[in-house]
């Protein structure tokens, strides 16, 4: 893996591996008539059905739950009088699906919503998606931990070293010199006494490190063929994609929560996602208007703007795609004259306000309509439109050139889709990857992990 800052002497990286362990918890804790267990495997099984149904419903999750409920029914007692067994402690196993729901709502998971996962609920889906992932990664390979440098920074560490002159009184550790002047006193009179005398030599000051921080846009592809089965295996896309940022974002919140991430949903234009509705995400589908083309422009320009906001010295866009681009911006007349003048049926989209209103209302979310006046769309078999495929790198050169890194993940078996992406990463020198969807959750954390144990020295 490359580092965020090719720059660095290699002297200063250094690189720490913590061994991560999972506790397998089998304490029999309930939470109303389920026990721990079977609640981690209900959550799990709700994570997979929102991420694999475009419109989950409650009832449906429910029913299948119900259906896989791995909870077996206690053994029926046996009286000892009559012979017979008594059934008295059979009624609840397995629940019911109104049943089931009720303890789901009732504990804070569930509600009553299109979007049905509470923000307790998405915390533990998600929580458990990450912690299957983690535990597929090999053991102490990747560690969740930056190394501590000691000297100007700007993280406070708990570690302390004695003050110099000159040092910063604000990071004085108060608490620690009083105990060494009292240790002292105590050792030179064999008492301590009140006021207590602190000598330069008693004074300790906090140690300091440079932080990593780094400002992340993932754009996740929502053209319509993003919705596609592998060839060989059940997992869309979507999901697969879905899944991996939805993990990436909490194991950010957890351990690295100075870090920035964002997400980006893009068709043929883009649009900023709140990373709790990263569950509920559905592509664009073709119909009365073009969303489902494949605009990188749009997710470049997008991303570039909340990246502009963002105060870390080391930002980052990560295009999660599964084909090249079809779509890109026309910023004036003349352009679209230009091409006109060589391809005169070419399509160009520039949706009205009532359209706009009406596919926010659809997809539930708010497309940035100011990146562009109008789109070029014009879609070619496994090749890219020339004029799109300059635009495109263009732009990628102009994100590059602000100072953002820019990394793609092409997540589909059309390996011939590939030359246009590594060319375009070559450009802007960047990575590109080529994975299969059931392997991007690991991929993703992999390598933002890599770039976290890259530590600067502050001296």
């Amino acid at each position: 893996m490359l580092p965020l800052n090719d720059n660095i002497p290699q002297s200063v990286k250094e690189y720490t591996y913590i061994h991560v362990n999972f506790k397998n918890d089998e304490a029999e804790e309930k939470n109303g008539n389920i026990t721990k267990r079977e609640l981690d495997e209900l959550l799990e099984k709700i994570g997979e059905e929102i991420l694999n149904h475009e419109n989950p419903r409650l009832e449906v999750i429910a029913q299948k739950l119900v259906n896989k409920y791995t909870c077996k029914a206690p053994p029926k007692s046996h009286t000892a009088d009559t012979g017979n067994y008594d059934n008295s402690t059979t009624d609840s196993f397995p629940p019911s699906p109104t049943s089931l729901l009720v303890q789901l709502k009732d504990s804070g998971y569930l509600k009553d919503s299109p979007k049905c996962l509470t923000r307790k609920g998405f915390l533990a889906v998600g929580g458990k998606l990450l912690q299957n992932i983690m535990k597929l990664l090999k053991n102490g390979e990747f560690g969740l931990h930056e190394v501590n440098y000691s000297g100007s920074g700007s993280l406070t560490l708990d570690t302390s070293r004695p003050f110099e002159s000159g040092d910063d009184l604000k990071l004085l550790n108060v608490p620690k010199s009083v105990l060494n002047a009292v240790q002292r006193t105590s050792r030179s009179e064999g008492k301590v006494s009140i006021p207590i005398e602190i000598s330069l030599d008693d004074l300790e000051q906090n140690e300091t490190k440079q932080e990593v921080n780094i400002a992340m846009v993932y754009c996740i592809d929502l053209s319509s063929t993003m919705r596609y089965s592998t060839m060989y295996e059940d997992t869309s896309r979507i999901g697969a994609a879905k899944k991996a940022l939805w993990s990436l974002f909490l194991l950010n919140q957890r351990y690295f929560p100075s870090d920035s991430i964002y997400i980006i949903g893009f068709g043929a234009l883009a649009s900023k996602i709140s990373p709790y509705d990263i569950p509920y995400l559905k592509t664009f589908e073709p119909g009365t208007d073009f969303l489902h083309y494949t605009n990188y422009q749009a997710a470049f320009r997008l991303a570039k703007k909340i990246l502009q906001k963002n105060i870390a010295s080391n930002k980052r866009i990560v295009l999660i795609t599964d084909g090249h681009p079809s779509a890109c911006f026309i910023d004036d007349n003349y352009e679209k004259q230009k091409i006109l003048s060589l391809r005169p049926f070419s399509q160009f989209y520039l949706p009205g306000k009532e359209t706009v209103e009406q596919i926010e209302k659809t997809q539930d979310l708010i497309l940035d309509t100011n990146s562009g006046k109008s789109v070029y769309l014009c879609y070619r078999y496994r090749q890219v439109d020339q004029y799109i495929g300059e635009k495109t790198i263009l732009e990628a050169k102009k994100i590059r050139n602000s100072g953002i890194e820019i990394d793609t993940i092409m997540i589909s078996e059309e390996n011939s889709l590939l030359g246009y992406i590594n060319e375009m990463e070559k450009i802007v020198k960047g990575r590109s990857y080529y994975i299969k969807p059931s392997e991007i959750d690991k991929m993703l954390i992999t390598d933002y992990l890599n770039n976290k144990k890259i530590t600067y020295s502050a001296n």
